[in-house]
Parts: structure tokens; C-alpha cells; sequence
């Protein structure tokens, strides 16, 4: 009866009719819209009879696609799409389930225009707000189905770039649907992640464009709607800014294997634009995980090649920068931490030739070539980096990075013993740029608290090494302490000039808290430039910063008392160049003339005292006719023009200290002060006649000015010193040397061989005499308190102390108050 019934019109049920009627005769006269208004009234009268239309309209649809009778389905996924938009209520879980499915049906097929039709169905649900979450509902098939699609090859190019742009809307309407409800599964989970990320990835390096959009991405136009490109970017975009913290890691991590996979760290231009996305896009206060990541991600390819490893530094200098902008959280030491770790690596790489330590002599050339880059780049990151931390955190990074300096014998920090002596330096010489780096336009108000001893000390025993390449280094990085107002440029080429106005120098008055840095810091200064200039190995850049270094003190650090040691100080370097007892190069000699003759020149013209100007103008107008090679003109030149030997440069040529010390005595400087010559405070490390490394050159340097002001030290007796004497303290000291390293060797082996139970005995041996000697000294020093009560015989016929209770003991009246 019931098939009978369902064989007539008009005994079937009323849904299956208005359902019907919607469809025309002819498929190309579309939807018949008073009929679907009347579906619609339907469904929205009878909601519980929503999801029986759903399914009916899935059968229809299903047998239209088995039929190929494609304008009967965009028939009905246009009516599904209606009643979709039209019906919010809770009956809509059911037929939403009959929508999917056909939705899937569509996106099986083979046909691109049912794919794309299944994916804009899809796209539209996707941006219905349900008034009730949905237990059951699955999307994994669209996740994989919208993937495919995003990596079409279909042969069309216009189909093809139709497909891919489907499989991305469809995507991010995936996204939309499922990231806010609690109840779906996690699309955050890396089984997802795996798809979605990659398959965005593919289409966005298929662009031509190479540079990312600013943060917040501007109104496209139409012409741009319409590339796959600029909607990925969008989609990506969305993805990331709904990532919460827990999220970015699952997120960022599939971007990170896909530029593994296809060998995308080498052209940087595509990493570093990924990662500019990720990072714009992101929240802020998140940003530092993604460090993280670029971080653990670089650590874990340490042994990759160096171009792998540079686009790594590459991506990860435009991401701190970002985000230090916003939110970097406890990973500033951190990346610095990192890039100096991968710093040694590369020098340990770069001198054995490979990753393992053993050596392979046919790939070492160019291994060492891009090793030297990598190290550039990881050197230039740490520079930009820092750019972007306040004054305070830059002054731990310099203290950070200086503790990683190795040292042989103190702290050998980041020394590899496998690179030995020349990793050492090497890694010396990488860490010192990248302090020039961290140190370029540093700018505070207080220099104490800025540059704290701990940091300037060793420091400056880096500056009395014997490599000129690390001396340059430490000289250019205080420059760039010192100078806060930008004047080391104008004092780069070291002329005289006859009137300094022309450099526009800015002068600010010396602030309280700079005259007690160079109270503290001044004559440690003057001792390091003193002894700067007297190195064999110095060349015109060093003495032209060695100038610079007196111009920015004259400038930025100069009260009176600074300005008398300046004075000092430039005759004390004439005094050098002048001395036989030193074995130094004409060109060396010649130089230090030229540099005390052109800061005498600058210093002159700064205190304004015409009778000073007027002394050191004659010398030098002497010394043009008379002897040029002692200026800077005829020194720091290409081809110096310098005589065989300097025995007779005496005279008027030269600046006198007695004449200097008149003038300016005059003008009210302090006459004792000017009239004494400077005499640097010779340390041990000073006494070495060659100093092999930056080991032998620490020592402690916390004298204070008026330990270092030879003015104010006592005059000793001079102790007769013959040829034997010296010859014997050298034989001695070479003995005790051999005697004490033979000791240290026979101790160590002894405890290295020895039995437990012997090393016991003997320390136990030790401890007993150590208790024994003790015991005696308290025996003798100490005394029983004297009692007011009076001492007591003992049997013995002794007299013995009795010792009373403090509070029984009777005080006088006037020892109480």
C-alpha cells in the first residue's frame, strides 16, 4: 500500500513535493524561485522536517551525479545553500550532516566544476554562526580532500589555478568553522597542521612576489583577489592569528619541516618572507616562542652545511627583530647564546674541513668559504639584534658576550680543543666583532653603570695583545663606548687642521657622572693608548684610531684635570718616539710623531689659550719646512715619505714640556701637574718581552689614579742591579719554574694512580698535623678570663683560675649604666 501510495503525486509527502517542484523541466532555466520560497517557508514552519528535506535532496543530488545531469546538481546545491542561509535553528545539526555529504559527494568527483561548486557550498556553511555546537561532526576528509586540491596539477593552467584556489578557500573555511568550537576536533593537532601548512606553503612560493606585505595587509584589489598567491597569504594570515599560545608550536613546526624538505634555507628570500608572515601575524605577546623554535631548529642542524645554517640566522635576524619590538620574554641571552655556540662550531668546522673532526682535505676550500659566511651572518644578526634592545639589556649582552671570550688558562669559554691555538683566536677575534657590532650607536647618559668595570677591565687586557687584528677590534669598540655624540667620524683621518670649527664638533658639558668614570677609568685609558702606540705590529689604522680615542676623550669625557693628562700623555708619546731604548720601526716612530702633533693641534685650539696655540703652530709650521715626515700628512699615506733613521730630530721641531707647562700655567692649569712627565705604571704583563696570548695579559687592573699617578708615589732607593744579578734571577726563575711544574705533575699523577685507601691516609695524615698545630696555637693565645673572685690553689701547690658566672660577678658602681 505504501509503494502504491508513493507511485502517486499526489499522495506523497509534502516535503518530497515542494522539493520537486524546484526543479524546472529544462535544468538551464535554473531554480524555480517561487517554489524554493515556498521550500523555504516550509522548512522554517516545520523545522523538524528539516533534515527529512536534507536527506531527500542528497538522493536526488546523487542520482543526478551518477546520471551526469550537472545542472540538476548545481540545482540543488543552490537550494541546499538557501535553506542553509535561511534556517538557524537547532533542527539544523541533522541537515547539515545531509549538506556534507552531499558536499563530499561533489568534492570525490572527478570534475573540477563539481569540485569547485562542492568547495563554495562549503565556504558559505563555513561562515554560518550555529546556535548549537555539533558532537559528531567531522571534517579530517575535507582537511585532506581541500589539501589535494591546493597541490592540483591539472593540465589546464586556468582550471588548475581554479582548483588550487578552491582547495585554499576550502581550507580556510575549515579554519573558521572549527577553531572556535570547543566540541570539534582539534585542527590545531599536527596531524592537521601537517596538511594545511605545507599545502598553503606550496602556493605561496609558487608567487613571483619576493618581498611580504607590511603587518597588517592592505585592501587588495580585484586583480590580486584573484591570485592564488595573495589568497594564500590571506589564509595563512588568518590561520595564524587565531593560533593561541599553546598553538603556535604545532603551527610554526610544519613551516619548518617544509623548508627542510625542499632545500628552501639556501635562497633565504622565501624563508625570510614566511617568517616575516608568521611574525606579523601572530600575537605579539607570543613571539618568543617562535624564537624558540628558529633557536632549537638552528641547534638541531648544527651539522648541516653553512648555507642551510645561514638561512636559519638570516630568518631568525628578521624574526627577533620583529619581535623585539613586541614581546621577547626571557630569550635575549638566549639567542645570543645560541649564535655564539654556532659561532664556534663554524670555526671548529672551518680549520678541520668537516663535521665530525676528521679532516677531509678535498672539500676544506669550500667548506671554509661558506663557514666564513655563515659566520658573517651570525655576527651581523647579533649586531641587529642588540640594535633593538634598550640601553640596559645592551649592557648585559656585552657583559654576556665578553664572560664567552675565551682566555687560555683563565676561562676558556667557547675554546674547542680540537681548533686549538687558531680556533682560539679565531673565535676571539668573531666574538670581539660582534661586540662591535652590539656596540655600534650606543648611547647612554651614565657611563658608570653602562660600562661597569667587569667589562671594561678585560677589555682593555684584550687591547695589549700581540695580534693587531684584535687591538684594532678592541679600539674600535671604544670608539664606539665613548663617542654619544657622533663625532668619531671627524676624527677618522688624522690631519692637521688649522681651524677645527670647520669639523662641527658637538661638546656637551661634562657630567658629574662622567668626571667619576674618569677617575676611575682615566688612567687605565692613558696607559692602554701609551702602550697601544709603543706595539711593533701597529699600523696606520691603529694609530689613526689611537688618535680618534684622544679626540673622543678631549670631546665627550674632558675636564681640566683630564685635559693636563691628555696634554701629558701626547708629550709622553713624543718622549716614546724619541727613546732609543725602545726598538720600534721609523714608520712607528714617524707615526707617534704625527699623532701627538695632531692632537696637540686639537687639543690646543679646544682650551683656547692663545699663547699654547701660538707654541704648538710654530712647531708644526717647523716641522712642515723642516722635517714633514713628523706630520700626518706625509705619514698616513700610502707611500710614506720616510727617512732612514730619525737620530736627529731635536730641537725646535719638537713640543716642549717646560714652555707648554708656562703657557698654560698662565691660563690657571695646575703648573706640578703639566711640569711632571707622564710615566704609564708598568705592570707584569708589561714587563714580558713578548706577550704569546691574551692569557699572559690579564692581570688585576683596579688601581685608582692615585696609585697610577707617578707624581704621588714615594721615591725607593735604587737597588745595584749588575749583569750578574740579572743572569742569575733569569737562571733562578727559569730553575723554580722547571721545580714547580715538575711538583704540580708528580701531585696530579698521584692522585690520579693512587689507591683510594693511600689518598684517604694521606689526607687524613694532613687534617690530624693541621688539628695538632691548632690545638697548640689556641693553647698559647688562649687565657682564661681574669675573675674578681681571686684565683684558688690547686693540690698541687699551682694556682688555678676559678671561673665565676658572669652574672654572679660583682661590677663597681661605675662600670654599670
Amino acid at each position: 500500500m505504501y509503494g502504491v501510495c508513493g507511485c502517486c503525486g499526489a499522495l506523497r509527502p509534502r516535503y518530497k513535493r515542494l522539493v520537486d517542484n524546484i526543479f524546472p523541466e529544462d535544468p538551464e532555466d535554473g531554480l524555480v524561485k517561487a517554489n524554493m520560497e515556498k521550500l523555504t517557508f516550509y522548512a522554517l514552519s516545520a523545522p523538524e522536517k528539516l533534515d527529512r528535506i536534507g536527506a531527500y535532496l542528497s538522493e536526488r543530488l546523487s542520482r543526478d551525479v551518477a546520471r551526469h545531469r550537472y545542472g540538476y546538481v548545481c540545482i540543488a546545491m543552490e537550494a541546499l545553500d538557501q535553506l542553509l542561509m535561511a534556517c538557524h535553528c537547532q533542527s539544523i545539526n541533522l541537515f547539515v550532516e545531509s549538506f556534507l555529504k552531499m558536499v563530499r559527494k561533489l568534492l570525490e568527483s572527478d570534475k573540477p566544476s563539481l569540485q569547485i561548486l562542492g568547495t563554495n557550498s562549503f565556504v558559505k556553511f563555513a561562515n554560518i554562526e550555529e546556535d548549537t555546537p555539533s558532537y559528531h561532526r567531522s571534517y579530517d576528509f575535507f582537511v585532506s580532500r581541500f589539501s589535494e586540491m591546493c597541490h592540483s596539477s591539472y593540465e589546464d593552467p586556468d582550471i588548475r589555478t581554479k582548483i588550487r584556489m578552491a582547495g585554499i578557500k576550502g581550507l580556510q573555511g575549515v579554519v573558521r568553522k572549527t577553531v572556535n568550537d570547543e566540541l570539534q576536533a582539534n585542527i590545531w593537532d599536527p596531524q592537521h597542521m601537517d596538511k594545511i601548512v605545507p599545502s598553503l606553503l606550496f602556493n605561496l612560493q609558487s608567487g613571483e612576489r619576493t618581498e611580504s606585505r607590511s603587518p597588517s595587509p592592505l585592501q587588495a584589489t580585484e586583480k590580486e583577489k584573484e591570485s592564488p598567491v595573495e589568497l594564500t597569504e590571506r589564509c595563512f594570515r588568518e590561520l595564524l592569528g587565531r593560533a593561541a599560545y599553546g598553538n603556535i608550536k604545532n603551527a610554526v613546526t610544519p613551516v619548518l619541516m617544509h623548508l627542510d624538505n625542499h632545500s628552501l634555507w639556501e635562497g633565504k628570500t622565501f624563508a625570510v618572507r614566511c617568517f616575516k608572515i608568521i611574525m606579523y601575524s601572530i600575537q605579539s605577546q607570543h613571539s618568543h616562542l617562535v624564537i624558540q623554535q628558529l633557536l632549537g631548529h638552528l641547534d638541531a642542524n648544527s651539522k648541516n652545511s653553512a648555507t642551510v645554517r645561514a638561512g636559519i640566522v638570516e630568518v631568525l635576524l628578521e624574526a627577533a627583530a620583529i619581535a623585539a619590538s613586541g614581546s621577547v620574554g626571557p630569550t635575549v641571552l638566549e639567542v645570543f647564546n645560541t649564535l655564539l655556540r654556532q659561532l664556534r662550531l663554524s670555526v671548529d668546522y672551518e680549520l678541520t674541513g668537516c663535521y665530525d673532526g676528521s679532516t677531509n682535505i678535498g672539500t676544506k676550500i669550500i667548506k671554509a668559504h661558506e663557514e666564513r659566511q655563515l659566520q658573517e651572518a651570525v655576527i651581523r644578526t647579533i649586531g641587529s639584534f642588540a640594535n633593538t634592545l634598550p640601553t640596559y639589556q645592551r649592557s648585559e649582552v656585552m657583559l654576556f658576550i665578553m664572560g664567552k671570550i675565551p682566555v687560555p688558562g683563565v676561562h676558556p669559554a667557547l675554546s674547542s680543543k680540537d681548533s686549538g691555538p687558531e680556533g682560539t683566536r679565531m673565535i676571539q677575534v668573531m666574538l670581539l666583532k660582534s661586540l662591535v657590532q652590539v656596540t655600534a650607536g650606543f648611547d647612554t647618559t651614565n657611563m658608570l653603570t653602562a660600562l661597569p668595570t667587569s667589562f671594561l677591565e678585560p677589555l682593555l687586557s684584550f687591547s695589549l695583545t700581540e695580534d693587531p687584528e684584535i687591538r684594532l677590534l678592541v679600539l674600535q669598540i671604544l670608539l664606539s663606548l665613548i663617542d654619544r655624540h657622533d663625532n668619531a667620524p671627524k676624527f677618522l683621518n688624522v690631519s692637521i687642521i688649522s681651524d677645527i670649527s670647520v669639523l662641527k664638533l658637538k661638546v656637551d658639558k661634562c657630567s658629574r657622572q662622567d668626571n667619576l668614570f674618569m677617575k676611575k677609568h682615566g688612567q687605565q685609558l692613558y696607559r692602554h693608548i701609551y702602550l697601544g702606540c709603543k706595539e711593533e705590529s701597529s699600523g696606520q689604522q691603529h694609530y689613526e684610531a689611537l688618535f680618534a680615542l684622544l679626540g673622543l676623550l678631549s670631546m665627550e669625557l674632558a675636564n681640566e684635570e683630564v685635559v693636563v693628562d691628555l696634554i701629558r700623555l701626547a708629550l709622553a708619546l713624543q718622549d716614546l718616539a724619541l727613546s732609543t731604548d725602545e726598538a720600534l720601526p721609523v714608520f712607528n716612530r714617524c707615526a707617534i710623531h704625527a699623532v701627538a702633533a695632531a692632537y696637540l693641534n686639537l687639543i690646543c685650539q679646544l682650551t683656547t689659550v692663545p699663547a699654547f696655540c701660538q707654541h704648538i703652530h710654530e712647531v708644526i709650521e717647523l716641522r712642515q719646512k723642516e722635517t714633514p715626515y713628523l706630520l700626518p700628512e706625509d705619514v698616513f699615506i700610502e707611500n710614506p715619505k720616510l727617512p732612514s733613521s730619525l737620530e736627529k730630530v731635536e730641537g725646535e721641531v719638537l713640543f716642549l714640556q717646560s714652555k707648554i707647562t708656562e703657557v698654560l700655567g698662565g691660563s690657571g692649569y695646575n703648573t706640578d701637574r703639566l711640569a711632571t712627565p707622564y710615566v704609564p705604571q708598568y705592570t707584569d704583563e708589561d714587563r714580558l718581552s713578548k706577550r704569546k696570548s691574551i692569557g699572559e695579559t690579564i692581570s688585576l687592573q683596579g688601581e685608582v689614579e692615585s696609585r697610577n699617578s707617578p707624581e704621588k708615589e714615594e721615591r725607593t732607593p735604587a737597588e745595584e742591579i749588575t749583569f750578574e744579578t740579572l743572569k742569575n734571577a733569569i737562571v733562578d726563575s727559569v730553575g723554580m719554574e722547571e721545580q714547580e711544574r715538575e711538583r704540580r705533575r708528580q701531585v696530579v699523577e698521584k692522585f690520579q694512580k693512587a689507591p683510594f685507601e693511600e689518598i684517604a691516609a694521606h689526607c687524613g695524615a694532613r687534617a690530624t698535623l693541621l688539628q695538632s698545630k691548632l690545638n697548640q696555637i689556641f693553647e698559647i693565645t688562649i687565657r682564661p678570663p681574669p675573675s674578681p673572685s681571686g684565683t684558688i690553689s690547686s693540690g698541687y701547690g699551682q694556682t688555678q683560675s676559678r671561673s665565676v658566672p658572669i652574672y654572679e660577678m660583682k661590677f663597681p658602681d661605675l662600670c654599670v649604666y
